[in-house]
């Protein structure tokens, strides 16, 4: 598979064709992984490609910009008081180690308080935010951002701190609503940051193929999206699901199930996406 970047000014139903991306060479790869819609598996992607990743040798961290937490939690971390894009102390401090060799977590917050303050500067037009996430992940192979559900400011901040975007879709009747208005936002994102950010790919989650609709959804989004659908699909595991509770990624947790040989493969797709 090709990563392809998305230019500002790319028509929605061609975005896959594309242009060029200028990265700093100091920096890694930092993939938002990113969808308006809930419940799609963007913490479980984000989370177990962050680990197969640390598992490959790369030196890895996930964050977790998600008020939920559920990515902090899912690996035993306790979410931060104040959160780490707000606090004065630099990025790295705020950093800590899991379980698993090579991946590090910046723990989420729960703290209303602080998603205001982010929402308000970004509606301001403040870069302080983004820059202060960019210039933290100097000293990792790959940065997962975990956002939250929505395309508000905490999405918009990760977009414009990253190089990539992936976005889970799950397999479902309504699996495209709404995307179109996270195109536009991406789109946004990279007519202000030109050169910048370039799209990863799109990853189908929750593939049942015993079902006629899965295979409908997956060929309808197949066909409008092209080659930027990552080969890897994500089956319905229920290891995947309990992983999490034991604080384990399902490579850990399940390292034999379908979903873990799945989160794997999808592994292998992203680094052959350089």
């Amino acid at each position: 598979m090709t990563k392809t970047t998305i230019r500002a000014d790319t028509p929605i139903a061609r975005f896959m064709r594309g242009g060029f991306i200028i990265r700093d060479a100091r920096m890694g790869r930092v993939v938002c992984v990113a969808n308006q819609k809930g419940g799609v598996g963007k913490t479980t992607t984000a989370s177990n490609l962050a680990a197969g990743l640390a598992k490959a040798g790369q030196r890895t961290l996930l964050v977790d910009l998600d008020p939920q937490c559920n990515a902090t939690t899912g690996f035993g971390g306790t979410p931060a008081e104040t959160h780490p894009l707000v606090s004065e102390a630099a990025l790295a401090e705020n950093v800590v180690t899991t379980a698993v060799t090579n991946l590090s977590l910046l723990p989420g917050s729960r703290s209303v308080r602080d998603v205001e303050r982010i929402a308000e500067e970004a509606r301001d037009g403040s870069m302080v935010l983004a820059n202060h996430l960019a210039c933290g992940l100097h000293a990792w192979d790959y940065c997962l951002i975990d956002c939250p559900p929505s395309i508000g400011e905490l999405t918009r901040t990760a977009l414009a701190g990253s190089t990539e975007v992936l976005m889970p879709i799950q397999c479902e009747y309504f699996a495209l609503e709404g995307l179109t208005q996270m195109i536009e936002v991406i789109r946004d994102v990279m007519a202000a940051r030109p050169g910048r950010l370039s799209f990863s790919g799109i990853v189908l989650t929750m593939h049942d193929a015993s079902l006629e609709l899965t295979a409908e959804v997956e060929r309808e989004v197949r066909d409008f999206f092209g080659e930027i659908v990552f080969d890897t699909v994500i089956p319905r595991d229920v290891t995947v699901s309990e992983a999490p509770s034991h604080a384990l990624s399902v490579l850990d947790y399940a390292p034999r199930s379908h979903g873990a040989r799945a989160y794997t493969e999808l592994c292998m797709e992203v680094r052959d996406c350089e």
